[in-house]
Parts: C-alpha cells; structure tokens; sequence
C-alpha cells in the first residue's frame, strides 16, 4: 500500500493509473426501512421520495453519486418498494428488492448485496449532502462523523491517534457522532462478508441496524474516522427536521 501522502500527490497529478486499487468500484443506498419516526407522511410516500428544496432526496444522492463517476449504484428497497423501481430506467441504477424489511433491519439489506462489495459506498436515504462529498478513489475505508458540543444519544466515536476507530458508545458528550456514509475499502468489505455469512438465522443481530455487527468486531473491522462540517451533512429523522431545513416541505409533499 502506497502512503497517504503519495496517494493525494498522485490524485492531485492525475495519475489515475497508479490508483486503479483505489477507485470506488460501486455504491449502495439503503433504502427498505418503514421511517416509522417520518409519520404521517411515510404513510403514503417513503423518506427517500420526498422533496427536499425541490429535489427528491434519493434522487439528489444518485446524482452526486453519478457526478462523482461512480456509475454502479444498488438501491435496496423494502417498504412501498414499486414507488421505488422507476429509479431504474431514470439512471440505471440496479435495484434489490428487501422483502424481510418488516422483520429485519438494515443487515439484512447489505447481506442481499454482500457479494459486490468491494470499494464500496454504503448510503443511507435519509441523509443530505449540501456538498457532494463523493470522489472516484478513496485511500482507505471510513466512517463519516459531525462533531457535536454538549451531550448528545447519537453513536460516539472514540479513535487512536492515527484516526482509526477504536470504540463507539451510545451517548456521550462533545463528540465525534456517526452521520452520514461511509466507505468500505476492500480489505474491510471481506472482513466484514466472512463475518455475515457466519451469522446465524435467529441471531438477534438481524434486528439490528448492520452498524451493530461492526461496533462488535473492532478487533477485525478496521475503519478510519472521516471529519465533515455539521452544517454540510443533515439527516432527517422526523418531519419537523426537513421542515427545519425546508419550510416549504409539508407544501411539497
């Protein structure tokens, strides 16, 4: 592995042909959840359809995506799942169809497409990106985070002094949270598929989202911290936060 330093200096010259290990080969957006917590609207449209300042939220990420020059993008869809296949013909992105998403979470999702990951993006529907944070090549894999003052219930993020993550705790005080993507290089997409596939059927970590398995394998699931800006990263859990942002969203939807 080449240092991160020669890695920036060849992605600054161009030198594409000497990364070809580190180019993003595909990306996934999870996107069967019920968004229970996005009532009533979810009643009828889910999260990743709505429109967010004129744009529909998962339509706004698979550009930036497709902007950024990563052109295989899986959608995995569970919940009101046909509102979601016309996304397929729009960009020709490659749909995956979650049928267990009333009784599994999330894990279930990554384990129908466990066989292309790779250098793999990981999205969530839910988020919104003022900028676009994605690029073709990516020197090692990462969670993203927000650093947030005072206490908050959000997943904390505890790192050695080279960025890796060492621990992460539920709740804490001025801290670096979990928000966002996250990028799975090659070496933790392998890690991470021999540990799914040894998961038993009526293991409880089917109910649980797949961030749970990592937080119980650190020793084996090696990720970097990746800083953001708070204002540049939102996440809309409820109504009240996309209305936050957008006054005009109970207008549009």
């Amino acid at each position: 592995m080449i240092t991160r330093s020669d890695f920036d200096k060849l992605l600054r010259n161009q030198q594409y042909e000497e990364l070809q290990s580190y180019k993003v080969e595909n990306a996934v957006i999870l996107a069967a959840g019920l968004s229970k917590r996005f009532l009533p609207i979810s009643e009828y449209c889910p999260k990743g359809l709505t429109k967010v300042k004129g744009e529909i939220l998962i339509e706004r990420q698979i550009r930036q995506l497709q902007e950024a020059g990563i052109k295989e993008i899986y959608v995995v869809v569970g919940y009101k799942k046909e509102l979601f296949f016309y996304l397929k013909d729009k960009f020709n992105v490659i749909i995956v169809e979650n049928n267990e998403y009333d009784t599994k979470d999330n894990i279930e999702s990554l384990n129908l497409v466990k066989k292309i990951l790779g250098n793999t993006y990981i999205c969530s529907v839910d988020n919104y990106y003022i900028d676009n944070p994605f690029r073709l090549y990516e020197y090692r894999g990462y969670y993203s985070s927000i650093y947030v003052e005072g206490y908050t219930d959000e997943w904390c993020i505890n790192t050695d002094n080279t960025g890796v993550i060492q621990s992460v705790n539920i709740g804490g005080h001025d801290a670096d949270i979990m928000m966002g993507y996250v990028y799975f290089d090659r070496e933790f997409s392998k890690q991470f598929k021999a540990i799914l596939s040894k998961i038993p059927d009526d293991s409880e970590y089917w109910h649980h989202v797949w961030e749970y398995l990592y937080i119980h394998n650190l020793d084996k699931l090696h990720l970097e911290i990746k800083r953001h800006e708070s204002e540049l990263i939102l996440e809309f859990d409820s109504v009240n936060d996309a209305i936050k942002f957008d006054q005009s969203f109970l207008k549009n939807n």
